[in-house]
């Protein structure tokens, strides 16, 4: 991409990312952090940028998790240079991918991995590869209960390659109000403190405590005994988070770029060219309990304003969106290849099927391209 260039130069449909907005974020999550003397391990899965990354090293986190090995691969240089101490994967590990993480270690990645299985703990520690035992905080997707025989049998399988314990409130996302969200968070840190203290008592030395989600970083009441929280989404924010008071609409840092390619003013909508494929067909806005749900996408304008009030992509075909435009507003004033953005549902699951951001600081001029690392 030759410089300079604006939101009108870019094929559609792409995204934007505003990066005052993003270090704003970014800033205020390490904040919270350091308030509750805990370091921020940021979760690079949605992201999946060095450029994003090294914004939060420079806010002062410690590390930084991942979700694919392609993402610690392409994160590894970043680390060893940055003198950083890890990179953890946080998804359980198959004994097939084992040898290209100890392939990444020997180079100085020293990338973590998680097991909740003895079977898998073997196997990891026949490569020398530390680990976390993962629990189950309440979620009942990875891990196992604190309280469960198999969080011995599991550290005693690691042997001198464990290192800690792990859990992640994904269930926080049900959370309604930030009395809830504090609940929720003091129930991970009691599950994740309890397994600590069972292992360290059994003989262990345990010095990760990991645990967190952006929502209950956000509204953790204290996190004694934790010593690191991932979080993650925090970073560019979606509509979602903001239903659940993580944060504010105006800190959605990304958005998608669309082009309108139908005007139905009988019916009080438009078409833009950011379908499912663009957007992703994540409704989270739709579950039960939230104020208003922003179908797959809200309408904002080309300062990534929400000049047109409620209006929402209401259908996601692959490549076309249904926007519906607010009642109380009245047929925006557009055309057949105006722009528009769209602020995600799930800002994860957006950014998925795109290779880059295109970079704003708050003008549609585009000041960088940053590149994303997809696949596995």
């Amino acid at each position: 991409m030759t410089l300079p260039m604006t939101l009108n130069d870019l094929q559609t449909p792409c995204l934007v990312l505003d990066r005052p907005t993003l270090q704003r974020n970014i800033d205020a999550m390490a904040a919270i952090a350091a308030r509750l003397g805990v370091a921020l391990r940021p979760h690079m899965k949605t992201a999946k940028s060095i450029d994003v990354a090294r914004i939060a090293l420079a806010a002062g986190a410690r590390g930084i998790t991942v979700s694919t090995l392609a993402e610690a691969e392409y994160f590894a240089p970043l680390v060893t240079q940055a003198g950083l101490a890890d990179i953890l994967y946080a998804v359980g590990i198959t004994p097939q991918k084992l040898n290209r993480v100890a392939a990444l270690n020997q180079h100085g990645a020293n990338v973590i991995v998680i097991a909740d299985d003895p079977e898998a703990a073997r196997a990891i520690a026949a490569h020398g590869i530390p680990a976390l035992v993962e629990v189950d905080c309440g979620e009942h997707r990875g891990g196992m209960d604190a309280n469960d025989a198999r969080l011995l049998a599991v550290a005693a399988a690691l042997g001198p390659c464990l290192r800690g314990v792990l859990t992640h409130a994904g269930h926080s996302y049900a959370g309604r109000t930030p009395a809830e969200m504090t609940a929720l968070a003091e129930a991970e840190r009691t599950a994740i403190t309890t397994a600590a203290t069972r292992l360290r008592t059994a003989g262990h030395t345990i010095d990760i405590v990991s645990m967190g989600s952006s929502p209950t970083l956000r509204h953790a009441a204290h996190l004694d005994g934790v010593t690191e929280v991932r979080a993650g989404v925090y970073m560019f924010g979606d509509l979602f988070q903001a239903a659940i008071h993580t944060h504010a609409l105006h800190d959605i840092a990304m958005t998608v770029l669309a082009s309108v390619i139908g005007l139905r003013p009988a019916e009080h909508r438009i078409l833009v060219d950011a379908g499912g494929i663009a957007l992703s067909k994540d409704r989270s806005t739709q579950a039960p309990g939230l104020m208003l749900d922003y179908g797959f996408g809200l309408l904002l304008d080309i300062h990534g304003a929400p000049t047109h009030g409620h209006a929402t992509v209401v259908h996601a075909y692959q490549e076309h969106g249904v926007v519906a435009l607010d009642p109380t507003h009245p047929f925006p004033n557009l055309a057949i290849g105006d722009l528009v953005r769209i602020a995600p549902n799930h800002t994860c699951m957006t950014a998925a099927a795109h290779d880059r951001y295109h970079v704003v600081e708050g003008t549609q001029q585009i000041t960088a391209t940053w590149p994303r690392r997809n696949g596995w």
